[in-house]
């Protein structure tokens, strides 16, 4: 059995930067992610997507959000579990958490942290005929790489932020862009529709008001065929097929937890962020509380007041001073790398 002050779950951005915060206060933290590597979402899904909101960072994207937190971490020497779904949680007589994984991995943990995003998620598969044929090359669910479809004819399917985004940075490199989407209004950023807006007045990308009904019947893709608003059916050439139509989530066994849930989140309270079980706290976007914005530096406010608490948790009879990193001797001493 593995022995740790904290058991998290979840190695996307928030839980990554828990593994600092609780660093500092001298807790030792164990990651377990069902993913094959760091960075959540950022990684697998949009690795090359800029994020332009992270405080003193203009631009970055997923990917190097995910390395710069992974070497920011590093003085604290946490250990990773990937490619483990956490399958069982049982409070022991000495008020520690046994803790069991698909891997057949079993823990000690003092206190768990959850992190996992909203659960686990697949993209929402459009149901059009033959796209199973496609996928992997003709059809993709996202962009991992942008050189791959440097030159390429590409046909961008959604009406959200992922489309916007992606219609906007592809069409500097691809060879040509087509957006497809059934209304006018979009549910992204005004700043994003304005910028599509402009770039379709001036000819460089095409917006189509429709939806996407079919591919070729076999691979390669070649086209997409369009059924217009007005009726009209139009084949869009393509090489690449983008449909952004969100993720399905799957909470999993987390589920079984005995937590309070509000619409699919865990319920937590803004002191503490920890849930209606003690010892088990949630940060990110799998939480819920009055006022919570769905953002990665929520994730990081979250995982600072959490962490303060998590010592409070485990060791109550110890004084917690707060200490800032700018200032104090020993925290500097701890983030010096081995």
């Amino acid at each position: 059995m593995i022995s740790t002050d904290v058991l998290i779950v979840g190695a996307g951005p928030v839980g990554l930067f828990a593994v600092f915060e609780l660093g500092l206060v001298d807790l030792n933290c164990h990651i377990v992610e069902v993913l094959d590597k760091p960075g959540g979402q950022c990684s697998e899904y949009y690795p090359e997507k800029p994020i332009y909101d992270i405080p003193g960072v203009p631009v970055c994207t997923g990917q190097e959000l995910t390395d710069r937190l992974i070497q920011q971490i590093g003085p604290f020497g946490p250990q990773f579990h990937f490619g483990e779904l956490v399958e069982e949680v049982r409070l022991t007589e000495a008020s520690r958490w046994v803790v069991k994984t698909s891997g057949g991995l079993e823990f000690d943990a003092g206190v768990i942290v959850i992190a996992a995003g909203a659960g686990s998620f697949t993209p929402k598969r459009p149901p059009i005929p033959n796209i199973e044929r496609h996928e992997g090359e003709g059809v993709q669910y996202a962009v991992r790489k942008i050189e791959a479809l440097r030159g390429k004819r590409i046909v961008i399917a959604g009406g959200g932020d992922s489309a916007l985004d992606w219609a906007l940075n592809l069409h500097e490199v691809a060879e040509r862009v087509t957006l497809v989407h059934r209304r006018e209004e979009f549910r992204a950023a005004p700043d994003s529709v304005r910028k599509m807006n402009e770039l379709a007045r001036a000819g460089k990308i095409d917006f189509v008001l429709g939806k996407c009904v079919g591919l070729d019947e076999t691979p390669p893709l070649t086209a997409v065929t369009v059924q217009t608003n007005g009726g009209a059916h139009i084949r869009a050439a393509a090489d690449v097929f983008l449909p952004f139509f969100g993720l399905t989530m799957k909470l999993g066994p987390i589920a079984q937890w005995g937590l309070n849930f509000d619409a699919n989140r865990v319920q937590v309270d803004t002191e503490k962020f920890q849930t209606n079980v003690p010892g088990i706290f949630a940060i990110g976007d799998i939480n819920v509380y009055p006022g919570k914005l769905k953002l990665i530096l929520s994730g990081f406010h979250e995982a600072a007041l959490m962490a303060q608490q998590a010592f409070r948790h485990l060791r109550p009879t110890q004084r917690l001073l707060f200490q800032y990193t700018t200032t104090s001797t020993s925290l500097k001493k701890k983030l010096v790398h081995a």
